[in-house]
């Protein structure tokens, strides 16, 4: 009996797969040959989650992967329409990142309501001024998305005291529905968008919802660029409808040299980095070995995404 054929869609560093050694026959490919090889592969392991490849190459001719994993918490960049209303098993990273990302807004929120870059600069100028911070326990927040990951903002920072309310597409117990977002942001102090990327959500933060939260509110983006219209929040922190902003994803990545987001008082730009810590593309690899171990025996897996909504469901949903 042959061995399943995995097809690795190449980044550096590549995969650690060791482990599958006489269990799966790897062949890699890049953006230029996958269209080519997909259809000799019963896995594919889209290890460049980065990348539009899949996308662009499913609809070619020929059979496609029964199941493809990407090792990123999104799927945006993988749905075509063909490959959504295809049979393939589509798998995510779930579990990997929650943990992480929810440390980086919390440093997010600590950083701005203590004031840090601006701290940060006066040292670098030698300037002494003297300025008063923000209490972060008793302020409220809004968390936007209701998966693992906003939950896990969510429990974070309600551990510095912290009222969170978290909105999610449906309502259900401990969430508020979509429908309760517009309200809730008239009364948040932090609002954080950990939302997936789909139809519903796309330009979700556009110049109206910013004009209805606080002056002083502040917004964070850790889902996706696409979820915010840039040029309606470039409006309201210049025009000071808000408070501050961080943005750790972009419409276009990487963010180009020129582009005016870096020169935006009061935002923050980070590189898409927020759930990548030491060790996590190694972590991503045991995953993926841990996954192919209950494909290949027949067992059900976790984390399959629901390829019409565009996320991993919860029960609850």
């Amino acid at each position: 009996m042959s061995v399943p054929r995995i097809l690795v869609l190449e980044a550096d560093p590549p995969p650690r797969l060791g482990r599958l050694t006489g269990q799966a026959e790897i062949r890699y490919a890049d953006e230029r040959s996958l269209a080519d090889a997909l259809p000799g592969a019963d896995v594919l392991l889209v290890w460049d989650f980065a990348s539009d490849a899949v996308r662009h190459a499913w609809p070619g001719p020929g059979p496609r992967p029964r199941w493809v994993h990407t090792p990123s918490a999104g799927v945006d960049r993988l749905l075509c329409p063909e490959f959504a209303a295809s049979d393939t098993l589509l798998t995510n990273a779930r579990g990997i990142f929650e943990e992480p990302i929810a440390e980086y807004v919390a440093g997010l929120v600590l950083a701005m309501a203590k004031d840090l870059p601006r701290t940060l600069e006066l040292q670098h100028g030698r300037r002494w001024q003297h300025r008063e911070g923000l209490r972060v326990a008793g302020s409220r927040a809004v968390v936007v998305g209701s998966g693992p990951i906003g939950l896990a903002v969510a429990g974070t920072l309600r551990a510095l005291g912290v009222t969170v309310a978290v909105t999610g597409r449906t309502a259900r117990p401990g969430i508020h529905g979509a429908g309760e977002l517009d309200r809730l942001l008239t009364r948040a102090d932090w609002v954080v968008c950990a939302a997936p990327l789909t139809d519903h959500t796309k330009g979700m933060f556009d110049a109206r919802r910013f004009g209805l939260m606080q002056p002083s509110a502040r917004f964070v983006n850790v889902g996706r660029g696409a979820l915010v219209v840039e040029d309606a929040l470039v409006a309201a922190l210049a025009e000071r409808r808000i408070a501050g902003a961080a943005l750790d994803v972009f419409a276009r990545e990487p963010l180009p040299p020129g582009d005016r987001l870096w020169d935006v008082p009061g935002l923050i730009i980070s590189p898409h980095m927020s759930g990548d810590t030491v060790g996590w593309r190694d972590r991503l690899g045991e995953q993926f070995v841990e996954l192919f171990a209950l494909w290949a025996a027949g067992m059900p897996l976790p984390n399959v995404v629901d390829k019409k909504r565009g996320y991993v469901p919860s029960h609850d949903t």
